[in-house]
């Protein structure tokens, strides 16, 4: 067989025989990690992880308080990848409050502390958990990854748990940003969703803070969201921080604020904090300080406001999808009605074959069937026997009467049936008979039935779970507007470089932290930087100052001496829209040599005339003469500009009008 055939036979490209089996390992690794690790189901909002270790603290589950490390241990049978995964998990539910109930230190959402050792907490499920989440009717199985026991595929949530608690994973190729919502929020929109009307939902969050929803889009990728922290102003100059944006802590507001103010972006004196159940950090200003203007700089240049950028993903039919949140709700409120539904159905089996069985256990004691089998002396004659008395009053049952129903017929006890009630019989009866015709009522309205589940679950459960994030549209605050002048912009011309606050140089002017500055170099150059502590600009500066946000209007004229041909050139320019620590030439030769600079605010305002003497060296005879700068057009900095001499230029200066 030719080599081209045998590879082809084999199912790789005969240049790498490992190709394929390495392109299916990356595969099977990715699609292990979306769907095991790091993307929530959507039947019921949890990683994997988080399933397994709610499933683990059901199995426990005795009313009592567990020790973390136990049940981190516990969940291992069923989720081989470490304690560390496992113990996150369960202290991330714990600081939520909704599925796990925490006693002792599960850290502090607000401040950032970390939870105390696994040893030293405990946890169980809540009532909400065991009431949303489990249910062994209707849950599927599957064995563990070892085989040694069963875990569920997905709990029958009847609850959008991924919505109320939020969910974040990065997977391969993929990553899931879903943010956790208010649970009266989520109630009354399934409510609204099962009574066909419209609704939205938003986002809410622990910490508290202001948010601006109009470009959430829903949750879906692309869509974007801003955070504030709650900022007062509590005197002159004092503010204090109340709430805190998503995904931030105290300790990182903090080092922000810190940072920005040793980089010179605001001005404060000190910052405390008095954080304990709710935020508290009090920023004290300096004397002068317009508080106003320093919170519009906290937005700006700390992490008083956060840009969060959503993105819905969740796993639906073994692959991962993008939807919107409320789609999600509305795939987990339509599985709830059929959890509920199931639940019915299984009910009404239950009932249906309790009633057949008190029926039967009545007909065979009232009508003293038992008294057939006294003289039976195999187990098929007493069979017979019981089945023959039956046949009068199998008209009376609802379904047929089989073997097992005349086996268990047998288990009654003498003592049972010597104190049988007749009334307490019928009363039960009737009871059964009572709860199918309730069960067959939910059954035939089951959307008005899952809708009052809804209303009794949010009656009991959300009390007090009040909305804690605001939402309101946030204006666009310019950074350059805000910021404060309170840098000092200095330059060292001999070395080339600016920076701020050296004293030891020459000052040029002050200036933000934010502020680009110009400069133009001796030999013709010219470059614009953001300023810094300490910033090359190029050697021989002879111009400096800072560059205009909105575009430089200044007019610049210039004298050169050319390196190439040796002539010197007036030029007249406007420097226009630059590019930051690009180096530009303003001459046209490597070499040349800057006689003559002059910069003004104005057209008007530049230099009509100049004084030019030549360099005593040359051979010119006449070596001093008055140039007519006004015979020079405004051009761009890359103009060559007209000859002013052939010869060495020594000196220039500006000649006034009288």
């Amino acid at each position: 067989m030719p080599k081209e055939n045998k590879a082809a036979a084999a199912g790789h490209s005969g240049k790498s025989p490992l190709e394929r089996n390495y392109r299916d390992w990356f595969l099977d690794y990715s699609s292990y990690v979306i769907l095991d690790r790091a993307i929530p189901h959507i039947d019921d909002g949890l990683k994997p992880v988080l399933r397994r270790v709610l499933h683990t603290l059901w199995e426990m589950d005795d009313g009592r308080f567990h020790k973390v490390a136990n049940i981190v241990g516990a969940t291992m049978r069923f989720h081989p990848h470490g304690d560390a995964s496992i113990g996150a998990a369960l202290v991330g539910m714990g600081q939520r409050g909704w599925l796990v109930e925490p006693q002792g230190n599960f850290g502090n959402v607000l401040t950032g502390d970390e939870a105390a050792a696994p040893r030293y907490i405990e946890a169980r499920l809540t009532p909400f958990a065991r009431e949303v989440l489990f249910n062994p009717k209707t849950t599927q199985w599957q064995l563990s990854y070892d085989g040694r026991a069963k875990e569920p595929v997905t709990l029958p949530a009847k609850f959008p748990i991924v919505l109320l608690e939020g969910a974040e994973g990065i997977a391969v190729g993929l990553s899931t940003k879903i943010l956790p919502h208010n649970f009266n929020d989520l109630c009354r929109a399934a409510v609204n969703h099962l009574r066909g009307k419209t609704f939205r939902i938003y986002p809410d969050f622990l910490t508290g803070g202001i948010a601006d929803f109009s470009e959430y889009s829903d949750g879906e990728r692309g869509g974007k969201m801003k955070v504030r922290a709650r900022i007062e102003q509590r005197s002159k100059l004092l503010l204090a921080i109340t709430e805190l944006p998503y995904s931030t802590t105290t300790e990182s507001v903090i080092e922000s604020i810190l940072a920005a103010n040793a980089k010179g972006k605001i001005k404060i004196r000190r910052v405390d904090d008095n954080t304990a159940d709710s935020v508290e950090i009090l920023v004290h200003l300096p004397q002068g300080a317009e508080p106003e203007k320093v919170i519009q700089q906290l937005y700006v240049f700390t992490g008083c406001q956060v840009a969060i950028s959503p993105s819905a993903c969740v796993i639906d039919g073994d692959k991962p999808v993008f939807i919107g949140v409320r789609e999600i709700l509305r795939r987990s409120v339509d599985g709830t009605a059929g959890l509920l539904k199931k639940e019915l159905e299984i009910r009404q089996e239950e009932l249906a074959q309790q009633w057949h069985w008190d029926s039967l256990e009545r007909i065979f004691i009232e009508e003293r069937i038992y008294r057939r089998i006294e003289k039976s002396k195999t187990w098929e004659s007493v069979l017979g026997e019981i089945r023959e008395g039956l046949k009068p009053f199998v008209r009376k049952l609802r379904r047929q009467v089989v073997d097992d129903d005349i086996a268990r017929l047998t288990e009654i006890r003498i003592k049972r049936i010597s104190a049988y009630n007749r009334f307490e019989a019928d009363e039960k009866l009737g009871k059964i008979e009572e709860e199918m015709r309730e069960v067959r009522h939910e059954l035939r309205h089951l959307t008005a039935h899952a809708i009052r589940w809804f209303e009794a679950l949010q009656e009991k459960y959300g009390r007090g779970a009040k909305r804690r994030t605001e939402y309101d549209d946030i204006e666009q605050i310019s950074a350059a507007e805000v910021v404060s002048a309170n840098q000092r912009l200095y330059v060292n011309r001999d070395e080339g470089f600016i920076g701020l606050n050296w004293r030891q140089h020459e000052y040029v002017r002050d200036c933000t932290i934010l502020d680009s500055v110009l400069c133009i170099m001796a030999d013709g150059s010219m470059k614009v930087s953001r300023v810094g502590d300490k910033v090359f600009m190029g050697l021989g500066i002879i111009h400096c100052t800072v560059f205009p946000k909105d575009g430089d209007a200044s007019f610049y004229t210039m004298i050169y001496q050319d390196g190439a041909s040796g002539k010197a050139y007036a030029k007249k320019f406007q420097i226009g829209g630059v590019t930051r620590d690009k180096l530009y030439p303003l001459a046209k030769s490597e070499g040349s040599r800057v006689v003559f600079f002059d910069a003004c605010a104005g057209e008007g305002a530049m230099p009509k005339r100049a004084h030019v003497s030549l360099d005593g060296r040359c051979r010119a005879r006449v070596r001093e003469l008055d140039f007519d700068l006004s015979a020079v057009s405004l051009g761009g900095r890359s103009a060559k500009g007209i000859k002013v001499t052939r010869w060495p230029v020594k000196d220039v200066r500006r000649i006034d009008p009288p």
